[in-house]
């Protein structure tokens, strides 16, 4: 059953639904959002029995967030989640525990945005808040 909605869910965003992609997209979507590093969907692909390699998985994850059904989240060089849920929010990173944590689009007041100048219009703002224990 999750293949066949996952299948759905590539045609829909325009994507050939491959045995792998299929694979994939049934583990990310299965209904729980998630903040997912390429290493993550690795173990969760073996763990289901979805055989794909690294770099499947590292393109697979670029073309859904291209196609709109994943965000990205990179917080340095390197280090980039994948966040199943696409809808206006933002992040709180737990350092200690290598976790991103969703904040609710309304969490977070902006005060004040750059004059762009001439052509340019905000597409979106993304707030990254880091935090430690201490």
């Amino acid at each position: 059953m999750a293949r066949d909605i996952a299948e759905k869910m590539l045609l829909k965003a325009g994507l050939r639904p491959t045995s792998q992609r299929v694979g994939l997209a049934a583990i990310l979507f299965d209904g729980v959002d998630k903040h997912v590093t390429p290493d993550d969907v690795m173990r969760l692909a073996q763990s289901a029995g979805v055989d794909v390699s690294v770099a499947t998985v590292y393109n697979t994850l670029g073309q859904l967030a291209a196609a709109g059904m994943l965000r990205r989240v990179t917080l340095d060089v390197g280090r980039t989640f994948f966040d199943t849920n696409v809808s206006p929010h933002h992040h709180l990173f737990l350092e200690d525990e290598d976790k991103l944590v969703d904040i609710s689009g309304d969490a977070v007041r902006i005060i004040g945005l750059p004059d762009l100048g001439e052509g340019l219009r905000i597409k979106s703002v993304d707030v990254l808040v880091r935090v430690e224990r201490g």
